[in-house]
C-alpha cells in the first residue's frame, strides 16, 4: 500500500470522526434549546423532551434516506423534508435564545404544538417511500440459465478431414404437352400401316414419342373388362296368403215397434 492511499484513508476516518462529534454536540445543544422552547409553549415539563426528539429525529431520518437514495427519484422528497426540519430547528433555537424565560404568544405556541402531528405524517410517508425504493433496488434479476437439451451429441469433425460433397439433385424434366392434332395424325398413320420411324419423321417427333402417342390412344380406346357375373341367388319360395276364417252371418230379427197409446178424452153429459 502506498503512502498516498494510507494518507487518504486516515483523512477519511478523521473526517468521519469530526462529523460524528459535531453532530452529537449540535444535537445536544439543539435538544436542550428545543426542550426549553416546548416548555415556553406551555408543554408539560415532563413531556417537553419529546418535542426535540421529533424535530431532530425527522432531520436524521431525512439525512440517512438521502445518503441511501443518492440516485433515486425519492431523493428530492427527503431533501425537502431535511430543509424543512432544519428550518424548524434553526428557528426554534433562535426563538429560544431571544425569548428565554418568557411564554410564547398563542400563535407561536400553536405552531409548536402542530409540529408533532405534521412530523408523524411526514416520517410515515418517508418510511413507506424508503421501503418501496429498497424493494425495487434489491430484487435480484435472476437470469435463466439455458439448460442443455438431451439431444444427440454431434462430435466435431477434424479440421484436416475433407468434407463430403453434397449429392447432386436430379431435376425432373417438365412433361411436354401433347399436340392433339399430332396424336390424331399418328394414330391415323399407324392404322394405315405406317411404321413409327416414318410417323416420327412426318410429324417431327421422335419414334418413341410416336409410339407413346399410339400406345396411349390404344389404352384409352380399350374398354375396361366387364365384371364377371356372380352366382344368381335362388328366389325365395312364395308364401301362401293367410286367409282369415269366415264367421257365419247370424240373421237379426227385427223387433216389433210398439206405438204408445194416446189418451182419449171422455166427454161427460
Amino acid at each position: 500500500m502506498s503512502e498516498r492511499s494510507t494518507a487518504m484513508k486516515v483523512a477519511r476516518w478523521v473526517a468521519v470522526l469530526v462529523i460524528v462529534t459535531i453532530g452529537v454536540a449540535a444535537f445536544a445543544l439543539s435538544f436542550a434549546a428545543l426542550k426549553e422552547l416546548a416548555i415556553m409553549a406551555r408543554t408539560p415539563r415532563e413531556l417537553a423532551w419529546l418535542w426535540p426528539v421529533i424535530v431532530d429525529g425527522t432531520i436524521i431520518q431525512a439525512t440517512i434516506s438521502m445518503l441511501v437514495l443518492a440516485s433515486g427519484p425519492e431523493r428530492r422528497w427527503f431533501l425537502g423534508v431535511l430543509v424543512c426540519g432544519a428550518l424548524v430547528s434553526v428557528i426554534g433555537n433562535s426563538v429560544h435564545a431571544a425569548m428565554a424565560g418568557q411564554h410564547l404568544p398563542w400563535w407561536a405556541a400553536a405552531l409548536v404544538a402542530a409540529v408533532a402531528p405534521v412530523s408523524l405524517l411526514v416520517d410515515t410517508h418517508g418510511l413507506g417511500m424508503l421501503f418501496r425504493a429498497s424493494n425495487r433496488e434489491t430484487i435480484p434479476e435472476v437470469a435463466a440459465e439455458a439448460e442443455p437439451s438431451p439431444g444427440v451429441v454431434v462430435e466435431p469433425m477434424p479440421a484436416d478431414s475433407p468434407r463430403p460433397a453434397p449429392a447432386p439433385v436430379r431435376r425432373r424434366k417438365p412433361a411436354a404437352r401433347r399436340d392433339p392434332a399430332k396424336v390424331a395424325k399418328a394414330i391415323e398413320m399407324h392404322a394405315d400401316g405406317v411404321k413409327f420411324p416414318d410417323i416420327a419423321a412426318a410429324l417431327g417427333i421422335s419414334p418413341s414419342t410416336a409410339r407413346n402417342y399410339v400406345g396411349k390412344a390404344k389404352t384409352a380406346d380399350t374398354p375396361a373388362p366387364a365384371p364377371e357375373p356372380g352366382p344368381v341367388p335362388e328366389p325365395a319360395p312364395a308364401l301362401a296368403p293367410l286367409a282369415a276364417p269366415v264367421r257365419p252371418v247370424v240373421p237379426v230379427r227385427p223387433r216389433p215397434v210398439v206405438q204408445p197409446m194416446l189418451p182419449l178424452a171422455v166427454g161427460g153429459a
